[in-house]
C-alpha cells in the first residue's frame, strides 16, 4: 500500500466514521473506504506536498535531504493512484 493510499483512507475513514460524526450513517465505514479511498487521493497528495518542506524542529531532528527524498519518493508514487 502507497502512503498516498494510506493517508487518503485515513481521511476517507474521518469522512466517513460514525465514531467521528461523518457521514456514513448506518453503512459500516470501512466498507466505504474501500469503495472511495481513491476520491480523497487529491487531498492525501496537497498533504505530502504540504510536508515536503520540514518546518525547523523536523529539520533540526534529521538530515532534509534525506527527508526530501522520502517525501518526493511517495509523492511519485501517487502518480498511477490519479491516472485511475
Amino acid at each position: 500500500m502507497t502512503l498516498i493510499e494510506r493517508i487518503a483512507r485515513v481521511l476517507a475513514g474521518q469522512f466517513y466514521s460514525r465514531n467521528a460524526g461523518g457521514a456514513a450513517g448506518e453503512e459500516p465505514a470501512a466498507e466505504l473506504v474501500d469503495e472511495q479511498w481513491r476520491d480523497f487521493a487529491d487531498d492525501a497528495l496537497a498533504v505530502l506536498k504540504t510536508l515536503r518542506e520540514p518546518n525547523d524542529r523536523v529539520a533540526e531532528a534529521g538530515d532534509a535531504a534525506v527527508w526530501h527524498r522520502m517525501i518526493d519518493a511517495a509523492i511519485a508514487e501517487a502518480a498511477p493512484i490519479q491516472a485511475d
